[in-house]
């Protein structure tokens, strides 16, 4: 590896949380999706003002710490995302919805990165993710499309016109392949590698 690449620092996010389940959480599928950051958790405002000298590109911050807080990070509007119970909406900052489905809460971010927040991209440590398709055979990669288009695996055996013993082999193939835990890992690969488009999910 050139030692420029070796040098170049790594980008940096934050979750700013006291529910460690939910930081837990958000930190796997935040890995899972941008592999080339490190993530920092806070429990506290605190932490994160005492650990936080503007390396961070994102902060993700708790709603109650977000309010209790809310001239620091107005001043970050455009690296804050507030991370909400619901639908709620925050004039001049971003949210993301916390109380959804994983397939929904991976399909949010990647339109939070693709609508302006991608401060992540535009960061020279960052390495983007190339076409890893060939990892998969041409039939695993369609049926990796149709899964992360929410397809069960009859639809997928309709579609293609396969026999339900072949879409569940293929499904065992794929998830061995991406070392996926859950179907979110392979909506993430497909969406990552451009198989799919956020807006079709």
């Amino acid at each position: 590896m050139p030692s420029e690449m070796m040098n170049r620092p790594v980008p940096m996010l934050a979750i700013a949380d006291p529910n460690t389940l939910s930081t837990i959480g958000l930190q796997q599928i935040l890995s899972e999706m941008i592999p080339s950051v490190d993530i920092k958790t806070f429990g506290t405002f605190d932490e994160l003002q005492a650990a936080d000298n503007g390396q961070f590109a994102h902060y993700f911050i708790a709603s109650r710490i977000y309010f209790e807080h809310t001239a620091y990070f107005r001043d970050n509007a455009r690296r804050s995302i507030v991370l909400v119970n619901g639908d709620m909406q925050i004039q001049g900052v971003a949210t993301l919805n916390v109380c959804q489905s994983e397939k929904q809460l991976v399909k949010s971010l990647m339109s939070l990165h693709g609508q302006g927040h991608s401060s992540v991209r535009q960061h020279p440590g960052y390495v983007p993710p190339t076409k890893s398709d060939a990892l998969l055979s041409p039939r695993e990669t369609e049926v990796t499309i149709l899964l992360a288009k929410g397809c069960i695996n009859k639809e997928i055996a309709d579609n293609l016109n396969i026999g339900l013993t072949t879409v569940i082999t293929h499904r065992k193939n794929i998830m061995e392949k991406l070392h996926a835990r859950s179907l979110a890992d392979i909506i993430i690969y497909a969406v990552v590698n451009g198989l799919v488009d956020v807006g079709e999910l």
